[in-house]
């Protein structure tokens, strides 16, 4: 009995994750994270989640940064940190610090993905971790009087050389470092990096690991989808947000108006963040994309899957009447629906019955979308497009959610009051209540 009442919601889970697993397989996604990451009690897991993403089929790219590290390493050797705007001043000696940080990090990220303990989520795992020479840098120059020495910017990167590991299967692990063709090796900003490796690959991904669970407004609530103008607004105006939000943030605004599919900011100290953010409808941070993720439209024929998948459940606990797919094939242009990145997750439909009045009908959102106000969007979609067609009046037929029409307008009627056509067919085993809303 103890294993069914587990299996249930175990089955569920897994079956909901599916449409996810094929979307991500083949996709390029870039995993940027800092020092703190890396030197936190949750990295084990991490490099665990890198792994599954990776044995799903999604081509990776791991850039890390080592700030604390480096910062470390200056203390011990009794050398000060010094920064100017957001790049640290590298001088010889500090540049020296930067090296063996950074290379502890690789080494250190490196053991982590190569685990394979019998009774560990790495058990007969076979990724392959690569490095190689694909960013050049270039010295950020004197900046304000400043010379900063060996404090570098992206000056190239080798996309086709990274496409050619990914294509073999193989995780490419980028380091802040990058060397010029004169030898040099410059200190690079993790995040700049991160966002030049995704710009050149355009990958479907770019996902910070922050010390914030990710972008807030000034309450502190979390913002969950932000576009790349509402995104520039919050960096002129967020001052109260975290020190990686205030670097990462001008990167994914870049990124994203580069062609970046999408920028996730999510935090690095809950475990399992990353899976949560990508497998799950809500996911847990801030996702960045150059237009709104909601988009409002008719339906046409190839929404037909999205549909049914969306009123199937509704139908079979009673709350909608059954369609057959059939009736929605032939009826589809009848239907208003919302998409939610990508995935349909509310819909509408208008029946007219004669010049002056019409049917609201399978009014539907999936149950995880509900609280961000679809439904009105849909009603409202919906009564725009019966206002013009010289509709006077909607009616409704609900079983379950007579209080919510009623607070948007709509009054208790009766039966005798629906058009004659609609009466005919009203089915009395469901006593479904009647409501109607004057245009």
């Amino acid at each position: 009995m103890a294993n069914d009442l587990i299996s249930v919601p175990f089955v569920a889970w897994f079956r909901s994750v599916a449409p996810y697993v094929n979307l991500f397989r083949g996709k390029t996604f870039l995993v940027a994270f800092g020092g703190k990451a890396i030197a936190g009690p949750l990295a084990r897991t991490l490099a665990y989640d890198v792994n599954l993403l990776a044995a799903l089929g999604v081509r990776l790219v791991l850039v890390h940064g080592a700030r604390p590290q480096i910062e470390a390493l200056l203390r011990e050797r009794g050398l000060q940190s010094v920064y100017h705007g957001n790049y640290r001043v590298t001088d010889a000696k500090a540049i020296h610090c930067v090296i063996d940080a950074v290379g502890s990090i690789y080494v250190e990220i490196e053991a982590l993905l190569s685990q394979g303990l019998a009774d560990t989520p790495m058990a007969n795992s076979t990724i392959r971790v690569v490095g190689g020479n694909f960013i050049t840098a270039k010295p950020v120059g004197v900046v304000d009087g400043v010379d900063l020495q060996y404090s570098g910017q992206v000056r190239k990167i080798d996309a086709e050389g990274i496409r050619a590991q990914l294509t073999l299967g193989n995780i490419v692990l980028l380091s802040c470092i990058g060397s010029s063709p004169t030898g040099e090796i410059f200190n690079l900003a993790m995040e700049e990096v991160a966002e030049a490796v995704a710009t050149s690959l355009l990958a479907d991904k770019l996902i910070f690991l922050t010390d914030s669970r990710g972008a807030t407004d000034i309450d502190g609530a979390l913002l969950d989808e932000l576009t790349v103008e509402a995104a520039e607004r919050l960096i002129s105006l967020g001052d109260w947000l975290s020190t990686d939000l205030k670097r990462y943030l001008p990167c994914a605004v870049r990124a994203s108006r580069a062609g970046v599919g999408r920028v996730h900011l999510i935090g690095y100290d809950e475990d399992g963040t990353l899976l949560r953010e990508l497998f799950t409808h809500d996911g847990v941070g801030t996702v960045i994309t150059r237009e709104s993720l909601e988009r409002l439209h008719e339906a046409r024929p190839d929404d037909i899957g999205g549909l049914v998948a969306l009123i199937e459940p509704l139908e079979a606990d009673g709350t909608l009447v059954r369609r057959s797919r059939e009736l929605l094939e032939r009826e589809i242009s009848r239907f208003s629906v919302v998409e939610h990145d990508g995935i349909i997750v509310g819909c509408a439909a208008l029946y007219p019955y004669g010049d002056e009045q019409a049917e609201l009908a399978c009014l539907a959102v999936h149950p995880h979308y509900r609280r961000w106000g679809y439904g009105a969007l849909l009603m409202k979609q919906i009564e725009a497009q019966a206002r013009a067609s010289g509709i006077k009046r909607l009616f409704v037929l609900t079983t379950v959610t007579s209080q919510w029409f009623k607070e948007r307008g709509f009054s208790v009627r009766q039966i005798a009051d629906l058009p004659t056509e609609k009466r005919l067919v009203y089915n009395l085993q469901r006593r479904s209540i009647v409501l109607m809303k004057e245009l």
